[in-house]
């Protein structure tokens, strides 16, 4: 909001400018809490805001003269910035002009001097009174003592300012009245009206009876600011009707107080041509016009002068940049900030004037802000569309400001705004469903394999912890088999896996990140248990007690190949590990005997002789593991004539008991999980090259 007060310049410190908290519609109570706070643009503080009443107090006696000086208007630009939520509000303080000042020559005295021949009309110049006051209370009109010879005009000039002249009006007679006394009396316009006065002398001379006259005495130039050097810029018209060196002019600029002399380092004047040229560079925005007063004086005896004035008028050009200036910056600002959400206060000013000075801000379009005009030359920058950090951790936002001169000219100012991260990702395993593999009989604390979590946000947002938890697939809770690294994610054996018992595990694990709320996901783990050669081979057929050997009979004519019996033997491990081989053990003789080493069938190798004694054989079994294991049976063989055995009788092979029908069961699904391991690990080592 933009506020405007007034105040009289002899109001008291202390005195009640306005109310603020009235005009602003907020609780007074609410003030203090809200930080408000007062920003005097020029530097100077001369107000206070007294939070308990909300009411904008005068700090110090202002002076409109010392503040202002002869602008027409005086105001004070203060600016009031409240928190919670960020606002700045503009307030402008008219300060008042009072009649506090009477008018003031520059001299007490002023001498004159004119020609006993001056003919009637003839005008004499005075000095022009000063009256720091403006308006009304400024100088009203002048007044001169009464004379025969003299009245008083008055000349405003273009500025406004009221030139006092003494017009002669009867004819002079030096040898009767060789100097004329008068009093020059300045009135201001106030109530009461205030006075000042000054003694006017004025010497009759002889001779010269002609002053220079400018035509026309009072003229208006328009100048473009920033001209060249030595550009002319007016030549003086001024005439006389003397001959000689009564009509020889010469030219000076005329200084006073009420017309400082700063013009006289931006002007030249040529003494004799009157032509006026710039001598520095002229700046529309320092001072948008000068009053030149040149004094035209002839050479006569004695010498009468002219006087001009002129009025330089610049041009204003585009010649100013826009200025940009970041009042109030809220960074970082939180990625679920709501669309309209203040982001900074910007301000933009331009030294130039009319189109010169009106500008535009303009943001990229493609950034997720715009800008919302506040008042005018203020903009608030504010939220245009969601925030994400993770795709944009923070904005650097251009602010360009362009002017309507022709050309244009703009600047731009470039400021970083950082996204504070909130905790809306949740952690993502790189592999929602995963394999590891761990040898049976591995040492508690064997690192099986470690899982990978990410998470996008930052901070303690992604700070991941893991875990296992319990899927109650398992008769046993998994947590007795496995434990994690909540810090790095990888799993270790609690204890030592037996193939046989256990050969697939499936461990769910959950990685949590340490935001508020908390986000968390899980994986699966097929953990496979490798097998090793850890148990014998078991000897189903024939079954002895150790130490103790099988007797099998058989014909004593038996033809070679005669199947004696076969060797039954099983293997608690899977894969090569189960692979087994028959095969007997050497003797000091040859035996007519001989093992199949994949059936285990013992046949006759040769044929038997009469009367031949019993043979004694040492079957082992080894499997194909590393290192291998075995066992072995002993059989006693003894050939018998005129026996006729039945074959299956002779095996005397057991049935097939729920036992033996589990063994073949392990078997098969020992074959078909190495297969499905392997199927499962060249499908991941394809996905991966993929």
């Amino acid at each position: 909001a933009q506020l405007r007060y007034s105040v009289p310049e002899d109001r008291e410190p202390g005195s009640a400018v306005g109310d603020l908290a009235k005009d602003l519609g907020v609780e007074v109570r609410s003030l203090a809490t809200r930080n408000l706070r007062l920003v005097s643009e020029g530097g100077q503080r001369h107000f206070q805001v007294d939070l308990a009443a909300g009411v904008l107090l005068l700090d110090s006696r202002l002076d409109r003269e010392a503040l202002c000086g002869q602008s027409p208007t005086c105001s004070l630009h203060l600016q009031l910035v409240m928190e919670n939520p960020l606002q700045l509000h503009r307030v402008e303080v008219d300060v008042l002009d009072v009649n506090d000042n009477a008018p003031q020559f520059p001299k007490p005295e002023v001498v004159l001097e004119i020609t006993e021949v001056a003919n009637p009309g003839t005008r004499l110049p005075l000095e022009v009174a000063e009256d720091p006051d403006m308006g009304s209370n400024s100088i009203s009109t002048y007044e001169l003592s009464p004379s025969e010879h003299f009245t008083l005009s008055i000349n405003v000039r273009g500025d406004g300012v009221k030139m006092p002249e003494m017009v002669l009006q009867k004819a002079l007679d030096r040898e009767k009245v060789a100097v004329h006394r008068l009093t020059l009396t300045a009135l201001d316009g106030g109530n009461p009206v205030k006075s000042g006065t000054a003694k006017v002398t004025i010497h009759v001379l002889d001779a010269n009876d002609n002053p220079p006259v400018c035509d026309p005495p009072i003229s208006k130039v328009y100048l473009e600011e920033n001209v060249p050097v030595g550009t002319l810029v007016t030549k003086l018209n001024v005439t006389d009707l003397d001959e000689g060196p009564n009509g020889d002019v010469e030219y000076s600029f005329k200084i006073s107080n009420n017309s400082p002399g700063k013009f006289t380092k931006l002007f030249s004047l040529d003494p004799r041509t009157g032509e006026i040229r710039t001598k520095g560079p002229l700046d529309y925005e320092e001072s948008s016009a000068y009053e030149i007063a040149v004094r035209a004086r002839d050479k006569g005896s004695p010498a009468m002068e002219g006087h001009c004035h002129l009025r330089v008028e610049l041009i204003d050009i585009n010649d100013n940049s826009p200025e940009i200036v970041l009042t109030s910056l809220s960074s970082p600002v939180q990625e679920d900030a709501t669309p309209g959400t203040v982001i900074a206060l910007i301000g933009v000013k331009d030294s130039d004037s009319g189109d010169n000075g009106q500008v535009r801000l303009q943001i990229a379009k493609e950034l997720p802000f715009k800008l919302v005009s506040s008042f005018k030359e203020h903009f608030s920058l504010v939220t245009n569309g969601p925030l994400d950090r993770e795709k944009a951790s923070g904005y650097n936002i251009t602010v360009r400001a362009v002017d309507s001169g022709s050309p244009q000219r703009a600047t731009q100012k470039t400021f970083y705004l950082r996204i504070a991260d909130v905790n809306d990702n949740a952690p993502n395993f790189s592999i929602p469903f995963d394999t590891a593999h761990v040898q049976e009989n591995s040492l508690p604390g064997t690192s099986v394999f470690s899982v990978l979590a990410s998470d996008p946000d930052e901070g303690s947002n992604a700070k991941l912890s893991y875990s296992i938890l319990h899927n109650g697939m398992q008769d046993v809770p998994i947590s007795t088999y496995f434990r994690i690294d909540q810090d790095n994610g990888t799993v270790y054996t609690v204890r030592a896996l037996d193939y046989e018992q256990d050969k697939v595990f499936q461990v769910p694990v959950e990685v949590k990140d340490a935001g508020s709320p908390a986000l968390s996901s899980t994986a699966v783990v097929h953990v496979f248990v490798l097998d090793e050669n850890d148990n014998a081979p078991t000897i189903v057929y024939p079954s002895v007690p150790k130490g103790s050997a099988f007797h099998q009979t058989i014909p004593a004519l038996a033809e070679p190949g005669y199947l004696v019996t076969k060797i039954v033997a099983v293997d608690a491990d899977s894969g090569h590990n189960a692979w087994l081989s028959y095969q007997l053990q050497e003797t000091a003789e040859a035996l007519p005997f001989h093992v199949e080493r994949r059936s285990g069938e013992i046949r006759v190798a040769q044929a038997l002789r009469d009367s031949e004694d019993p043979h004694r054989l040492v079957v082992e079994v080894r499997d194909n593991g590393t290192p291998s294991l075995s066992a072995s049976v002993v059989l006693v063989i003894s050939p018998e004539e005129n026996s006729v055995q039945d074959f299956a009788k002779s095996l005397d092979l057991p049935k097939s008991s729920p036992k033996d029908t589990n063994l073949t069961l392990y078997l098969i699904i020992s074959l078909v999980s190495i297969s499905l391991v392997s199927c499962v690990m060249f499908g991941v080592v394809a996905a991966r090259c993929l």
